[in-house]
């Protein structure tokens, strides 16, 4: 189980992205941030923001995510690169991938951006994806893993269940295991990830995977 497991190495990531489209290639991922773990070590951050020269951000996801073109534009830095460095993590298969709702939004995300700089689509890592979205519905719901199911069909089973007053957001995981955090910070994905990554420490063990 991962919870005993000090050497099992992990990427958390995350987008922002300029709504909420999950194929049209406006939605370009503008700030992609992520860390790489060892056990319950972070060895890595990563906080990219990515350029694109025809960049349009809806009102409401500059708002919700504080967007400040100022920044923007003094850190946005090459999107090949950035991608290249991202994919050597995400499609090395030593790596579980970690992220809030990467099932449902981020995963697509990913394959924009490699649209948009001519690649084609790619969803061979998404078998190392653990969602914790996905685990905090499981846990609530006190859904347990049968280890003869194929793990990604599961998570993707909780993907598609909602029930009216189930909250699994990153803020309400937060508040449930009491873990010190700035709201006005949350939608900033750097912060999401580091987070993340603290919400799925405890999750561990609170379920068996």
């Amino acid at each position: 189980m991962l919870r005993f497991n000090k050497d099992q190495k992990y990427i958390c990531f995350d987008f922002e992205t300029c709504h909420l489209n999950l194929v049209h290639q406006s939605n370009k991922p503008w700030q992609l941030s992520y860390l790489v773990a060892q056990g319950s070590d972070i060895l890595e951050e990563v906080d990219n923001y990515i350029y694109w020269d025809d960049l349009n951000i809806s009102q409401e996801a500059k708002d919700i995510t504080h967007f400040n073109e100022y920044i923007y534009k003094q850190k946005a830095a090459d999107a090949a690169q950035a991608l290249e460095k991202f994919e050597k993590y995400i499609y090395d298969q030593n790596y579980l991938i970690i992220g809030q709702n990467l099932l449902g939004f981020d995963v697509y995300i990913h394959n924009i951006y490699r649209k948009l700089l001519n690649k084609k689509s790619d969803f061979s890592y998404t078998n190392r994806i653990i969602d914790t979205n996905c685990i905090a519905k499981a846990i609530k719901k006190n859904l347990k893993y049968q280890k003869e199911e194929d793990f990604i069909c599961w998570q993707y089973k909780l993907n598609d269940f909602r029930e009216k007053g189930l909250k699994t957001s990153i803020k309400a995981q937060l508040k449930e295991y009491k873990i010190d955090f700035d709201e006005n910070m949350l939608h900033n994905s750097m912060y999401d990830v580091r987070m993340n990554f603290k919400i799925f420490l405890k999750q561990i063990w609170q379920i068996e995977i």
